[in-house]
C-alpha cells in the first residue's frame, strides 16, 4: 500500500462539476493498493496516518498530528500510485489491485480511519476526479506498508 500525504489548508474533490468531498485544514491522502495488500496493512497505514507527526507545535517543530489538531482527512483512492514507467512510454499498471479488491480494502482503511474518531471525506472510487488543495508547507510524504 502506498499513501502519498499532503498536509493542506483546504481541498476537495469534484466530479463533473459536483463536490463530493471536501474539508478545511488536515490531510490528502492518495491511496494505491496492490495486489499483496491485506486488511491488517489498511489498519497499519490507518494508524500510521492518524498519528503522524506533521504538524508544528508551538516552537516550529512537527509535532502534532492530525488527530492532534482535530484535522480532517481527504481520502482519494489513487490506483496509478502503481504505475510501473520504468519501460517503454506507457505506464503499466499491473501492480495495482484490481478493482474488486482495491475498493473493499480503501473502504476498510477510510472506516478504521472513521473508527479513530477522524473527519473522513472521499472522492468516488473509480470516478474521473479533480482534486483541488491548497499545500500547507509544502509538506507531502510517501508512506508505504511493509517497507
Amino acid at each position: 500500500m502506498k499513501v502519498v500525504v499532503q498536509r493542506s489548508k483546504q481541498a476537495k474533490v469534484v466530479i463533473e462539476g459536483e463536490t463530493v468531498g471536501a474539508i478545511d485544514f488536515g490531510l490528502v491522502l492518495l491511496v494505491g493498493i496492490t495486489h499483496e495488500d491485506t486488511e491488517a496493512d489498511m489498519v497499519w497505514m490507518a494508524d500510521k496516518v492518524a498519528n503522524l507527526r506533521i504538524f508544528e507545535d508551538e516552537s516550529g517543530k512537527m509535532n502534532y498530528s492530525v488527530t492532534d489538531i482535530g484535522g480532517q482527512l481527504l481520502s482519494v483512492s489513487q490506483f496509478t500510485l502503481y504505475g510501473d514507467c520504468r519501460k517503454g512510454r506507457r505506464p503499466n499498471f499491473m501492480a495495482a489491485a484490481r478493482p474488486e479488491q482495491a475498493e473493499q480494502l480503501y473502504d476498510k482503511f477510510n472506516e478504521t480511519l472513521r473508527y479513530a474518531g477522524l473527519v473522513v471525506e472521499t472522492g468516488r472510487f473509480g470516478a474521473m476526479m479533480d482534486v483541488e488543495l491548497v499545500n500547507s508547507g509544502p509538506v507531502t510524504l510517501i508512506l508505504e506498508s511493509g517497507a
